[in-house]
């Protein structure tokens, strides 16, 4: 954990990865975020593989995504639930949730409500459709996205059938721009404004700006003008094979090409009419990748990688998922470090990667058992021990006994 947002509240209603993701980053980077469950639990809980060693409720996709936070498990439809979720938001400084607007409305935690009840909130909804849009208010799930968005049909420029990326990369996506959506509204609180501040993070639009950044090429300067980053968009961009196995390789500046093509033994492509210009490179790129596929067959991964970097034209082995737990420079960075405090089921953890200087880490908190701190944020909010003890009783709240 790093201390940059000490004494910065969160108060997160989300489940399963976009809200949760955004939340994990905020906590790591020292906010105080209070994750608020329903009373079954997020349901990422039940994800499978579930840790042999670790208490229930503990699936491997919310480790990944719930670490420095506290919990509480609340029933939000019951009038004590809603009064508790009030007197959170009194207290905080940010709501984010990624639940559909309606249901937000019903449960009373629409922008207006909320900022009638915290006029300097900042109110963070992760969503799937913009608010303005007439898709707003559908029911959205990553691959939903990935194919609303373009991504999975990005495939088919090469005659190929759609297909999803294997990751669910529009949540992710849409993670990181709560996360710096909350930022910026934190920053401008910070420099004088006063009022509640709503940021809107729909995943379609989000995803559909990461994808278009390149891929909206010709159709930036003209109406009719066509869509697709050539380079990105060939068929022989792709993992090239060797005698004995797969690599990525990627000249990309006119010197590396000249490096890797006398490497090569194909020097005959230095003196094409087009080679020493980038436009003519652009062209042509169809073809230079053709190149590539058709030399490195000849000689082994490891030769094609030592080769390469001696000559500084970048290249990487093809790793598999398994790899990565071994990867070398990983290593050397503590990647998968898992703190002392974490139960010894947890054998692997994801860091915050990136790195600031000159700040004292503090010891990460394991993600928390459904309802670990209910007894001590309902304690926060001022309710009794006996009031504590009836919500219990009456299934409004949930957690583990007093201690």
């Amino acid at each position: 954990m790093i201390p940059l947002l000490a004494g910065t509240r969160i108060l997160e209603l989300s489940a399963v990865v976009m809200g949760p993701f955004a939340g994990q980053i905020l906590a790591d980077l020292g906010a105080e975020v209070i994750k608020v469950e329903p009373i079954d639990g997020d349901v990422a809980r039940a994800s499978q593989p579930q840790g042999k060693d670790m208490p229930g409720g503990m699936g491997a996709l919310y480790v990944n995504n719930n670490r420095n936070k506290r919990a509480l498990a609340v029933d939000l439809k019951s009038d004590n639930g809603k009064a508790i979720i009030g007197k959170l938001l009194r207290r905080s400084d940010v709501l984010l949730h990624n639940m559909r607007p309606d249901a937000a409305d019903r449960l009373g935690l629409s922008f207006d409500a909320v900022a009638a009840i915290n006029p300097r909130l900042i109110y963070c909804s992760a969503i799937g459709f913009g608010q303005r849009g007439r898709y707003r208010g559908r029911p959205a799930f990553d691959d939903v996205i990935q194919a609303a968005a373009g991504l999975a049909g990005i495939a088919e420029h090469n005659g190929e059938d759609p297909r999803f990326i294997p990751t669910i990369l529009a949540d992710k996506v849409g993670a990181l721009h709560a996360v710096y959506g909350i930022l910026a509204a934190l920053v401008a609180r910070a420099n004088g404004r006063q009022d509640a501040l709503r940021v809107e993070v729909p995943m379609f639009e989000a995803l559909t700006s990461f994808v278009l950044n390149e891929h909206l090429a010709g159709a930036t300067f003209q109406q009719d003008g066509k869509v697709g980053y050539s380079r990105v968009l060939s068929r022989d961009r792709r993992p090239y094979r060797t005698r004995d196995g797969w690599i990525a390789v990627l000249p990309y500046t006119g010197e590396q090409w000249r490096r890797f093509l006398i490497e090569a033994g194909r020097e005959d492509v230095l003196n094409l009419p087009w080679f020493h210009q980038a436009d003519g490179r652009q062209a042509n790129i169809d073809y230079l990748y053709s190149v590539i596929a058709s030399v490195l067959p000849q000689r082994s991964s490891a030769s094609w990688l030592e080769s390469l970097s001696r000559l500084d034209i970048p290249c990487s082995q093809v790793n598999r998922l398994d790899d990565l737990l071994q990867d070398p420079h990983l290593h050397d960075v503590g990647f998968f470090h898992v703190s002392e405090h974490y139960p010894p089921g947890i054998k692997r953890m994801l860091p915050q990667p990136v790195v600031f200087g000159g700040v004292t880490a503090e010891a990460d908190i394991p993600p928390p058992t459904l309802g670990a701190d209910t007894w001590d944020v309902l304690s926060e909010c001022g309710y009794s021990t006996a009031e504590i003890d009836d919500m219990l009783t009456q299934g409004i709240a949930r957690g583990p006994a007093r201690s």
